[in-house]
């Protein structure tokens, strides 16, 4: 019998509400859900492509285990009592150290993992715990939690309502928002009065714009300081009701002196009357607001740029003001859980054993996995647990990383396919996906253009052997923790129990009384509730002591300097590497969908007409792109929407190594651009990874 069921896409940040047709069992039609109150309706390419993962036949349904080269499955109790062995004896061995954890960015739309997942790594007690966030949005956090006392504290821009939207290093119309959900955001932007793009690449967005600026990459902290110069000189701050909650002004104002337009072009490449004219448009717009995203964040100088752009917004007036950038008031409000449970932020509190990176919320950088695998000694890691994440391709040198996990004594995957990663791993646990499961937007709710509250019961009953990734954390646990009893409990009832009391307990619970939410009324209410536009929040969101604001907190004054001596270094005349996202490939694992890689070669090295006549390339042509670290071989686009002196390559692709079963994946490999990342780049200041402006080089293959 076909039926019709409601859900949400949870395979990007937007979050889109969608209609799901079952029928014998099988999915047979995704659309989007027109009464979703965020999504109206929406739904990209990505999203239909659920039911090809839900019926993958790749995809893994019971756990396997390696030997040698080959894999057989196993019961599910054979499994964790492999795991837990392995697990227990490293840690007896080897210390708590010797164990690290990898998690992967699927971990943020997942409400099993992000209710029961994070306790157990955190109770783990290693020091080696790493994530996807040290390759994509550490330096945002980082500024929150000294801003503003906590980490998760990230303002998003009120795109519904401002006039003026000026974007760095992000591309909105591709990725649907992100730290700013925003389902059908090309439809958003075209109803602003003004977009400005600033971004190396004339990006999606940038075609939809009404201005762009190239920039050089890694220099957006100097244009940023130059707009904030500009501010001040012509005296156009304007801090408003926030005035008083301020703490560095004056100390703002001598840091920006010495960046003026003129003297910072040479290296942005982005002409001083252009800035100028910018910041008085900035400044001189009642609601604008300027956001900062990935290319910001992955560059030399992006602790500096992140932390600049709420400077500039604080300095203007744009920061919790409606059209500017605000905070989300969310059903179930996590700051108060997360300050209560010590789990607000922290920074530099101690710092990996082999290059001195530091940590950020008990999360050392992924970039130096690879250090702390390889190198012997006292807390060398040993084994390794990865939660939906494939690290050797998403993580900067790719290949180092894909050698050191072949010399671990033991690593086991919660993950539901066989990939590039998890093909190392001993014993493979495959986890419930998407439709199969309940959901709740726990994570991304903080981060939404506007205030929604959605619950979705599964699509698809699993099959009896299945197990959702929450239950197999919680055996994990009590196996290798002890507290089976407790496990026991907890594991008869899931992760709706502490959903229902974050509902009652949140700004829109019982303190609303008969009108409150709860899970009972979202269950009766399947399309999801509207909570309306956002709020002023401050000053009473503020975690800080005295609720105010810290302009200049002291890690951004004493990396200044850094900043400084770029103006004295000289341009480089080669060729700098930046990323790409596409629509139909936000993770690596998507790519085994036949919908999504089905036409024309996407994994291709986009190159300026001057740059590929330089080196004889001619579009399409095989190119050898090489790095301080690696070489690939890539098919060449020659097209005028990247500047001169920069080359552009997408992330997730390279499905080239051995031993994975990705059959759809495999006959579209493309190539890694971490292969030609490097590890040994990160920003000084916060240790994330790297990934925009690496120094390459091109040419025509030899042979």
């Amino acid at each position: 019998m076909a039926t019709t069921h409601h859900h949400t896409c949870t395979l990007c940040e937007a979050t889109c509400g969608i209609t799901v047709s079952v029928d014998g069992g099988r999915v047979t039609a995704i659309r989007g859900d027109e009464l979703d109150p965020l999504s109206r309706g929406f739904l990209c390419p990505k999203g239909v492509a659920l039911a090809d993962v839900h019926h993958d036949p790749d995809r893994l349904r019971r756990p396997i285990v390696r030997s040698g080269d080959d894999w057989f499955e196993t019961s599910w109790d054979a499994a964790f009592e492999l795991v837990a062995a392995g697990l227990t004896e490293t840690r007896r061995e080897h210390g708590k150290d010797a164990l690290a954890v990898y998690q992967g960015n699927p971990t943020a739309h997942n409400l099993g993992l992000l209710l029961f997942g994070q306790p157990f790594f955190r109770s783990l007690g290693t020091r080696n715990r790493y994530s996807a966030t040290s390759l994509d949005q550490l330096p945002h956090m980082l500024a929150a939690l000294e801003m503003f006392g906590n980490q998760l504290l990230m303002p998003v821009p009120d795109v519904d309502r401002t006039d003026l939207f000026v974007c760095f290093g992000g591309n909105p119309a591709v990725s649907a928002g992100s730290i700013m959900t925003a389902p059908d955001i090309r439809a958003r932007l075209r109803a602003v009065r003004k977009v400005v793009v600033v971004d190396p690449r004339r990006t999606e967005t940038a075609r939809l714009a009404d201005e762009h600026l190239f920039i050089r990459p890694g220099t957006d902290a100097l244009l940023l300081l130059s707009l904030i110069n500009v501010v001040f000189a012509e005296r156009r701050e304007c801090t408003g009701r926030l005035t008083s909650r301020l703490v560095g002004f004056d100390i703002m104002r001598e840091v920006a002196s010495g960046f003026a337009p003129e003297v910072t072009a040479p290296v942005t490449g982005v002409d001083p009357g252009r800035v100028r004219a910018l910041a008085r448009e900035i400044a001189g717009t009642p609601r604008a607001v300027v956001y900062g995203r990935v290319g910001v964040c992955t560059q030399e100088f992006g602790g500096l740029a992140t932390w600049l752009v709420v400077v500039l917004n604080a300095l203007t007036g744009h920061l919790d003001e409606p059209g500017g950038a605000m905070f989300t008031t969310p059903a179930v409000d996590v700051l108060p859980l997360s300050s209560l449970t010590g789990q607000r932020g922290g920074f530099g509190r101690y710092h990996s054993r082999v290059r001195r990176l530091p940590e950020f919320d008990g999360e050392l950088p992924v970039s130096t996995l690879a250090d702390e695998i390889e190198t012997p000694g006292r807390g060398q890691v040993r084994a390794l647990i990865t939660v939906a994440g494939n690290p050797v391709l998403s993580s900067p040198n790719g290949r180092r990383l894909d050698t050191a996990l072949a010399g671990l004594d033991f690593m086991v995957s919660i993950d539901p396919y066989l990939n590039e990663t998890t093909r190392h791993a001993d014993v493979i646990l495959p986890p419930t996906v998407h439709l199969e499961r309940s959901h709740y937007e726990l994570g991304l709710a903080n981060y939404a253009v506007r205030n929604t509250a959605r619950y979705s019961p599964p699509v698809v009953e699993r099959a009896s052997d299945q197990r959702h990734d929450w239950e197999i954390v919680l055996q994990l646990a009590s196996r290798v923790l002890g507290g089976g009893a407790l496990a026991r409990t907890l594991g008869g009832f899931g992760p709706e129990p502490l959903l229902s009391l974050g509902l009652l307990a949140g700004p829109h619970g019982l303190r609303k009384l008969h009108k409150g939410l709860s899970l009972g009324s979202l269950k009766r209410r399947p399309h999801g509730v509207d909570l309306g536009p956002l709020e002023r929040r401050l000053p009473a969101r503020l975690a800080t002591r005295g609720k105010k604001i810290n302009l200049v907190p002291k890690i951004y004054l004493d990396d200044v300097p850094r900043l400084r001596a770029l103006l004295d270094r000289p341009v480089r005349d080669g060729l700098v590497l930046i990323g790409r996202r596409q629509v139909r490939s936000n993770n690596s694992w998507m790519h085994n969908s036949e919908r999504l890689v089905k036409g024309k070669d996407r994994c291709t090295l986009l190159v300026h007409p001057d740059d590929a006549d330089e080196r004889g390339l001619a579009d399409g042509d095989l190119a050898v792109l090489s790095s301080a670290v690696g070489t690939i071989e890539v098919p060449v686009e020659i097209t005028d929407t990247v500047m001169r002196g920069v080359v552009s390559l997408p992330h997730g692709w390279g499905h080239d190594r051995k031993g994975t079963r990705l059959r759809v994946a495999e006959r579209h490999p493309g190539v890694s651009v971490n292969d030609v990342t490097d590890e040994r780049l990160v920003d000084e200041l916060t240790g994330a990874a790297v990934l925009s402006g690496i120094p390459v080089s091109l040419a025509a293959p030899s042979y």
